[in-house]
């Protein structure tokens, strides 16, 4: 029916028809199944150990501030952490857009020291969640350190970008090879021409757990449990990044299984910190800022600092975060002298659009 409310109901069929006696009974019943179709979630992880818990507060405040689909956060965390986590978020209850779940920190118990020990504590963490989430489809992995400067739904949606043979998507490391750290100093392989970063790694984790994997340990095709602490033993003596340089050594055997974003979507120091080369973010702006080596919290980056401190500092008001804007920008001016100032404008790009977007229209046409 294309005009549902000039249905009658139809005594003869006993089904409701249309004024030109057009069946209407797939149409009310497909309206209905619309109505019943739970709404689709959007699974955040993020691991938290040590001084994080403000930083991992502030990247999930992020998300929330601009999301549409309801966010259901996996939070792991150090045990002292958990009742710090509890009493913040159950503090943020009231905007009923979010679930979370906590979990402590788990590796494999014949290798939990090993894996603890690995880079930084927890890190290696995330290269479990697939084992341990087994319930979830798919999951958007990040860093404490990552804010969302656009919603968390656009980034959701690569998924469907997917072929048929990829199932997880990063960043490259480096844009600009002659300022890379794989293709200068890595003694593991790598993919591509530059490494990825896994600070922001989408993963359809249903894939991951069914794939076989090849591996230059073994002729024999490797599942995602059983590859990671024979990869471990391997290459132990030759990593410097930790699970990075082990999902970077899996990507380079099975390069066809990873689908590659644009560093607009996980900007770094790097892309500016000796003139900009992220050509994506330039034209568009920076879609999630990612402040890794602390730069949120020391003054080698002013620029990463102010968008840290507005985001950390915004409640959830409308008319406060509306208003972030100005104040932000007038912070990010004095930042003129760092080359990733220079291009401040790119920090609040998609920024602004997103405030407008999401906090300009009136409440009805969110």
């Amino acid at each position: 029916c294309k005009d549902f409310s000039l249905c009658y109901w139809n005594p003869y069929w006993m089904l409701p028809s249309d004024v030109c006696g057009m069946n209407c009974f797939w149409e009310a019943a497909f309206r209905y199944s619309l109505k019943m179709q739970p709404v689709e979630e959007v699974h955040l992880a993020v691991v938290a150990c040590g001084e994080r818990l403000e930083e991992t507060l502030t990247m999930l405040k992020s998300a929330l501030i601009f999301s549409i689909k309801p966010l259901q956060f996996h939070i792991f965390a150090e045990d002292q952490l958990h009742d710090s986590f509890k009493g913040i978020l159950n503090s943020w209850s009231f905007l009923q857009t979010f679930n979370y779940s906590l979990y402590p920190i788990t590796f494999p118990s014949e290798n939990a020291a090993e894996w603890k020990k690995l880079f930084k504590p927890c890190a290696s963490q995330r290269l479990f969640l697939p084992l341990i989430l087994k319930e979830v489809d798919s999951l958007l992995y990040v860093d404490t350190d990552i804010l969302f400067l656009r919603p968390v739904d656009d980034i959701w949606s690569l998924l469907k970008k997917f072929n048929s043979t990829q199932i997880a998507a990063m960043a490259p490391e480096h844009e600009e090879p002659r300022i890379g750290w794989y293709n200068r100093f890595a003694r593991h392989p790598y993919y591509g021409k530059t490494g990825v970063n896994s600070g922001v790694m989408l993963m359809n984790m249903t894939r991951m757990r069914r794939k076989y994997f090849k591996n230059d340990m073994t002729s024999v095709r490797l599942r995602w449990g059983d590859i990671l602490m024979p990869l471990l033993k391997k290459y132990k003596l030759n990593i410097t990044w930790g699970d990075q340089d082990l999902l970077n050594i899996i990507f380079f055997h099975n390069p066809e299984s990873l689908f590659v974003f644009p560093c607009q979507w996980n900007y770094r120091p790097d892309h500016c910190i000796y003139g900009s080369n992220c050509q994506e973010a330039e034209e568009e702006g920076i879609f999630i800022l990612h402040g890794n080596r602390g730069v949120y919290h020391d003054d080698k980056q002013p620029a990463f600092r102010a968008i840290y401190e507005a985001l950390r500092n915004c409640s959830f008001e409308d008319d406060n975060i509306h208003s972030l804007l100005k104040p932000l920008e007038l912070e990010l001016q004095k930042t003129v002298h760092t080359y990733c100032g220079k291009i401040y404008k790119i920090f609040i790009k998609q920024l602004t659009k997103s405030i407008q977007d999401r906090y300009d229209r009136p409440p009805k046409e969110r």
